[in-house]
């Protein structure tokens, strides 16, 4: 079954060079040819509540590709950036 990580922002973004470094650094790391971004920062309409600010969704074949992804070395040196830059909640959810 497909998995998703999904990424919600939510706040303004604090620190626009640490938000950089971590973009930078996952374009720069080796692509994982399993995961597949479905939406980065498109445009957005709540339906019901807040909206986040910011939303990314990347596909993955399974709930394992996707902790494994996140768990990467590579990925996991990108997080204190994002951290650093704004307010994030992230998650994995199983798809049909």
């Amino acid at each position: 079954m497909p998995a998703y990580i999904i990424f919600l922002r939510e706040g303004a973004v604090r620190d626009a060079e640490a938000l950089a470094t971590y973009r930078n650094s996952n374009r720069d790391a080796p692509r994982d040819p399993k995961l597949q971004p479905l939406v980065v920062y498109g445009a957005l309409e709540a339906l019901e509540g807040k909206a986040p600010d910011g939303v990314v969704v990347l596909q993955f074949p399974s709930v394992a590709d996707a902790k494994a992804w996140y768990d990467s070395p590579g990925y996991q040196a990108a997080i204190p950036h994002r951290q650093r830059a704004a307010d994030y909640r992230a998650f994995i959810v199983e798809g049909l």
